[in-house]
């Protein structure tokens, strides 16, 4: 096996298969093996899918032998978070609630990375049916954090962080419904891209919030989040040659996104801003007072959708639920019908008003999370500071699903800590652009 193989980007692994160097049977037989020899591969892996990946790159090494190939990525695996439908092999989505489902047909951004040919390593864990942005679940598995043992990896994509971090996957797919791609990869210092909702299909995806739901890869470039987004649409990649910083415009969001940020945390975001500057930006500091009214209608927005569609399973069998992930749901159980309608209005207009005040921005710039990863064993304990983590961990990345954004974090080089770029609604490829012009610039930093 090739150890270097498990830390090279899936853009890299492609093109050593597109001029034959590498093998994409060897490959993806190497990721089997690291999987199978992890002393935690059963904390991050809920399930592994040996038979169909090496059948998905027999087909991959064929096609590249006859100049068939299907993209860059035809030939490079992948982990794909336990909420996808995968044909024959159970999809439980972290919960008791689900066990022993087995879907009869994949998720459709499974057909479609498959028609790209990427091949399937596996389901990851992830937090319990997606509703905690921590990854903590004593339930199924809490996978760990790869810069601290004793924290968590940040949820829901959990697994799917740990997938990448720990050279288990090139890369991973997830989902982010109030940040659950964007957290776990800050905390383990990826890239993660949230699709603007309703970009990728949802079809074949178990659901939290089907009004907010979206699909987006965990990764160790932005050129690989690219890559996959093409490939989890069937479309073309986005084209991020001669991407630069000079003459771009963001903001610098101090509503809210600023407020209690932690040391290590707001080290990363400065030392962020300063690359981005070196490198030709512009930014400007200012408020959006919408913010602080979208994050006060979130919880009755988040809890009250996530209740209405899981209530009757979870009240068949509320004992089988992480009692803080079953008090989340219930949240949602007394509101008023009118209350909600009126939430959702309003969320419409503030969305509106952030696309205003905006306009003139390539982007807007926040810490991705205004804390580290807390400790797992404190988080079972204390109840108080469970609440407060969770709550604080989403608080950033929550901005971008309110407001119905596109949305990357960028790592910083500080441990965990995130820089999130915060873009247009169907503008992923601009800010794929800025992201890579941004994740050189933090190189050179």
């Amino acid at each position: 096996m090739n150890e270097d193989w498990l830390w090279m980007t899936a853009a890299d692994l492609g093109r050593g298969i597109e001029s034959g160097q590498i093998d994409p049977r060897e490959v993806t037989r190497a990721y089997l093996d690291a999987i199978a020899a992890h002393p935690e591969r059963d904390r991050i892996y809920a399930r592994v899918t040996p038979d169909r990946a090496m059948a998905e790159a027999e087909a991959a090494h064929a096609r590249q032998k006859t100049g068939q190939r299907r993209g860059l990525l035809d030939g490079v695996p992948v982990s794909w978070k336990d909420l996808f439908d995968t044909a024959g092999v159970a999809t439980e989505a972290g919960s008791a609630l689900l066990a022993g489902r087995v879907p009869g047909r994949d998720a459709e951004v499974l057909i479609d990375a498959t028609e790209a040919g990427l091949a399937c390593l596996g389901k990851t864990h992830m937090s319990e049916l997606a509703f905690s942005g921590l990854g903590l679940n004593p339930v199924t598995a809490t996978p760990s954090n790869v810069n601290d043992p004793k924290a968590v990896p940040g949820g829901s994509s959990s697994g799917a962080a740990a997938s990448v971090a720990f050279g288990l996957a090139p890369a991973a797919i997830g989902s982010d419904t109030g940040g659950s791609v964007r957290l776990p990869a800050a905390w383990n210092d990826l890239v993660g891209l949230k699709t603007t909702h309703g970009r990728l299909s949802l079809q074949g995806a178990v659901p939290l919030c089907e009004t907010l739901d979206t699909v987006g890869p965990l990764t160790r470039s932005v050129e690989d989040a690219g890559l996959i987004l093409a490939a989890l649409e069937g479309g073309k990649p986005a084209d991020l040659r001669g991407a630069t910083l000079e003459g771009t415009r963001f903001l610098v969001l101090e509503t809210l996104a600023l407020d209690d940020v932690r040391e290590a945390p707001m080290r990363g975001f400065e030392h962020g801003l300063k690359a981005l500057e070196a490198a030709g930006a512009r930014l400007e500091r200012g408020r959006i007072p919408e913010v602080t009214e979208a994050a006060s209608l979130s919880g009755l927005l988040f809890a009250t959708e996530a209740y209405a569609i899981w209530r009757e399973a979870i009240e068949a069998a509320p004992e089988k639920m992480f009692p803080r992930i079953l008090d989340r749901f219930r949240g949602g159980a007394n509101t008023n019908g009118a209350d909600y309608v009126a939430a959702m209005r309003r969320q419409t207009a503030l969305r509106k008003r952030w696309r205003e005040v905006t306009a003139g921005y390539d982007a807007v710039l926040t810490p991705t999370s205004p804390i580290l990863p807390p400790e797992a064993d404190r988080l079972l304990s204390d109840s108080d500071y469970y609440v407060k983590e969770n709550l604080l961990a989403l608080r950033n990345t929550r901005i971008g699903n309110l407001f119905g954004l596109s949305a990357l974090t960028l790592p910083t080089g500080v441990p965990s800590a995130g820089l999130q770029l915060l873009g247009a609604p169907m503008g992923e490829e601009r800010l794929l652009r800025l992201g890579v012009a941004a994740e050189a610039a933090l190189a050179r930093a």
